[in-house]
């Protein structure tokens, strides 16, 4: 991934005066452009980065910048070390000389015991439950069409079941509600979408670069686009106690009311699409939906469909 590499650039150039741009792009198994690309996104973060030519020639830290082994301090390396190891359940290291090794030989010698207590006190997992091959090569693939900056073309099933190819120019990948997403701008739409990861098919890196339009991850643009007003509808949904935590998960404690009781309500503002009535259906009988009586009658006709499923 590219911060585990821009880590390890960093890491490196600590360690070393002068590094060639031909041994880092072996090093980390990208192109000598993606490695200049990097060093412009280390400069952009305040760690001013020089490069000379000639012999002896290479990348390095200017002289003057100061980058002392204290610039993190050990807790912050502990917590980056996990995040790491975190981010290694979907990527498989490709040499011992990943970041988060880099980052484990900067701790001493006396806190070697503490660094392992601390990178063994959680861990995320973000892959899912029976996780196949598929994803992960699939996430390689579009990850590295992210580097190149280069589009990519695949076949998109949504969520009615309807089968579309689309060409895009992929930006992130996002991991929500521990599910895989691409966000990427649709040439076919003229705008950006969200893709799910395992609705995608036939991935093919098509190698036309484009130019990455200025867009602002931190205001997570994926959120504003799914809580649109002109998408949502206000629910009013009866819970059931043995739902009432998942609700809570879902969308805070503050979305219950409760009556004369333990009669409880959730009242709830979620997009009204074929994903909706999927997602009521899977608290099975411990939800009812009382308004708005159009989704109600959604769920009442998916039922009766199912129902007749099971009886033939």
């Amino acid at each position: 991934m590219k911060l585990e590499r821009l880590l390890a650039m960093v890491v490196l150039l600590i360690s070393k005066k002068q590094v060639q741009a031909a041994e880092l792009a072996e090093m980390f198994e990208v192109s000598v452009r993606t490695i200049y690309r990097d060093i412009e996104t280390i400069n952009r973060a305040g760690i001013p980065i020089v490069t000379s030519q000639g012999s002896g020639g290479g990348i390095g830290i200017m002289e003057s910048y100061r980058l002392e082994r204290e610039w993190l301090k050990e807790e912050e390396l502990f917590t980056i070390a996990s995040a790491l190891q975190s981010v290694s359940s979907m990527y498989e290291p490709a040499s011992h000389s990943t970041a988060y090794q880099k980052i484990k030989h900067l701790i001493p010698e006396k806190s070697a015991e503490a660094f392992q207590h601390q990178t063994e006190k959680w861990f995320i997992d973000m892959t899912a439950w029976g996780q196949t091959e598929d994803q992960k090569a699939l996430r390689e693939n579009i990850s590295a069409a992210i580097d190149q900056l280069s589009t990519i073309s695949f076949t998109y099933t949504n969520a009615s079941g309807e089968t579309l190819h689309r060409q895009t120019e992929p930006y992130t990948l996002v991991c929500k509600a521990g599910h895989w997403y691409l966000y990427a701008y649709c040439l076919i739409r003229n705008d950006f979408r969200f893709f799910k990861l395992n609705r995608m098919n036939d991935l093919t890196i098509l190698y036309q670069s484009f130019t990455r339009k200025d867009i602002q991850l931190d205001t997570l643009p994926w959120d504003k686009n799914w809580y649109q007003k002109d998408r949502l509808t206000e629910l009013v949904i009866l819970v059931q106690p043995a739902a009432r935590q998942r609700i809570r998960e879902w969308f805070g404690n503050e979305v219950l009311h409760y009556d004369k009781g333990e009669i409880c309500r959730a009242v709830i503002s979620l997009p009204d699409d074929q994903w909706l009535i999927g997602f009521l259906l899977q608290f099975g009988k411990d939800i009812e939906v009382l308004k708005p009586l159009h989704i109600r009658d959604k769920v009442k006709d998916t039922i009766h469909q199912m129902q007749k499923v099971y009886e033939t």
